[in-house]
C-alpha cells in the first residue's frame, strides 16, 4: 500500500525562518559595504516551491513582533504562502552566514541562531489544532530538533497533533553537524520523531548518522551508481521495517568532483525501488536549497497522485534545476521542470 494523500487541503511546512548572509570569499563585501541577504530556511524553501507550483502552502515559524517581521510576512504572502499560523514573539530572527558559492556542509558556514524567536518556543505555547486546521500534509526537517532539546520537544508535540488529525507527515533528514551541540546524539532524538512519518527523505549516510541504519563499508562517497542504488534499497527496506507508518523513502545522491556535479535520486515504495536518470553539470550557481526543492518535488508529486516513476523524475529534475538559480528557493515553474526531466535510455 503506497502513500495516499488527501486530495485537498494545505501543506504546512514547520521550521525556522532564516536570513542567509553571503560575504564573498575575496572580502569585496568589506570594501563595498555590501552584504547580499537571502530569505530562507529549509522548510520555507519547501513552502515557497509548493506555492509556486499551485499547491496550497502554509508556513509555521516564529518571528519577533516588529516591522522587519511584517516585511518578511508580506514577502511570503506575495509568494502565495499562508502566514496565518506564524507565532509572533521573542526578540530576534535566526541568521546564518555562508560564503558565496559554498554549500551547507562547508567550513564557510556560521550559524547565529541562539535565542531566536523560534529557538525560544516551548511545548504548550502553540494551539496546534488551530494551526493545523485545513492541513493535509505536515512537513518538517531534522534541522529543528538539532537546535535544542526544547525545539525537539516542540517538534514532537506538533507531530503528535498532526498524527492525531490523520495528516500525512514527511521529514527531510538533513544532517547539520554544527547544530547538534546540546549534548544529544541525533540517534537519541530522531527515531522518536521519524516514527510519525509517512515519507522519509534524505540519503543513506544521514539515515546511518541519525537513525542508526548501517551503510555497508563498500559504499564510500565515490563509486558506481549501481552500488549506491543497492545501498538505497537496503536502507529503505530497513527504514520501512523499523518505522511501520512509513510508506515511501527517497534518497538523493549528489557528488561534487571539483566543479563537476553528478546527481540522481531513488524512491522506494510498494516494495520497489525507482530511480531517476543521472544529471551532470560542469558548473553550478548556488548549492543552497537543492535538497529542499527535491523535497517539495516529492510533496507536489504525491499531492497530485503521480505514479512513483513520475514522482522521482519530477523531484530530481526540480532539485537539479535549483542548482542554477541564485537564492534559497526555486523560481522554476512546473512546466520548466517537466521540460528539464531526463529519462533513462
Amino acid at each position: 500500500m503506497g502513500l495516499k494523500v488527501d486530495t485537498s487541503g494545505a501543506v504546512l511546512s514547520f521550521g525556522e525562518i532564516l536570513l542567509r548572509i553571503c560575504p564573498d570569499g575575496d572580502s569585496n563585501w568589506l570594501k563595498e559595504n555590501n552584504l547580499p541577504v537571502y530569505v530562507g530556511g529549509a522548510e520555507l524553501n519547501v513552502a515557497t516551491a509548493l506555492a509556486k507550483w499551485n499547491i496550497e502552502s502554509k508556513y509555521f515559524t516564529a518571528m519577533p513582533d516588529n516591522g522587519m517581521s511584517a516585511q518578511l510576512a508580506n514577502y511570503m504572502q506575495q509568494r502565495n504562502i499562508d502566514t496565518s499560523g506564524i507565532y509572533y514573539g521573542g526578540s530576534r530572527l535566526g541568521l546564518f552566514f555562508l560564503t558565496k558559492g559554498s554549500d551547507m556542509k562547508h567550513d564557510a558556514l556560521i550559524y547565529d541562531r541562539a535565542h531566536s524567536a523560534f529557538a525560544e518556543l516551548k511545548p504548550g505555547m502553540i494551539n496546534w489544532d488551530e494551526v493545523l486546521k485545513g492541513v493535509r500534509w505536515f512537513h518538517f526537517s531534522a534541522i529543528c530538533p538539532a537546535l535544542t532539546q526544547q525545539t525537539a520537544d516542540l517538534c514532537e508535540e506538533a507531530l503528535i497533533a498532526a498524527s492525531r488529525l490523520g495528516i500525512t507527515i514527511s521529514v527531510d533528514m538533513n544532517y547539520r553537524a554544527k547544530l547538534w551541540q546540546y549534548g544529544k546524539d541525533p540517534k537519541e532524538i530522531m527515531p522518536r520523531l521519524v516514527k510519525y512519518c509517512d515519507l522519509i527523505m534524505g540519503n543513506v549516510w544521514a539515515s546511518e548518522k541519525m537513525l542508526g541504519v548501517p551503510v555497508t563499508p563498500d559504499v564510500t562517497e565515490s563509486g558506481q551508481k549501481s552500488l549506491y542504488l543497492k545501498a538505497a534499497l537496503r536502507s529503505s527496506e530497513e527504514l520501512m521495517k523499523q518505522y511501520p507508518k512509513c510508506k515511501a523513502v527517497a534518497n538523493t545522491f549528489r557528488f561534487d568532483g571539483g566543479k563537476n556535479i553528478n546527481y540522481y535520486c531513488a524512491l522506494y515504495t510498494d516494495g520497489h525501488l525507482y530511480h531517476s536518470a543521472e544529471y551532470q553539470a560542469d558548473t553550478i550557481v548556488d548549492k543552497v536549497g537543492s535538497g529542499d526543492c527535491f523535497m517539495a518535488g516529492l510533496i507536489y508529486s504525491f499531492c497530485n497522485q503521480l505514479a512513483p516513476v513520475e514522482v522521482i523524475d519530477f523531484a530530481t529534475a526540480a532539485a537539479f534545476e535549483k542548482l542554477f538559480i541564485w537564492g534559497d528557493a526555486t523560481t522554476s515553474t512546473v512546466e520548466q521542470i517537466k521540460e528539464a526531466i531526463k529519462y533513462e535510455n
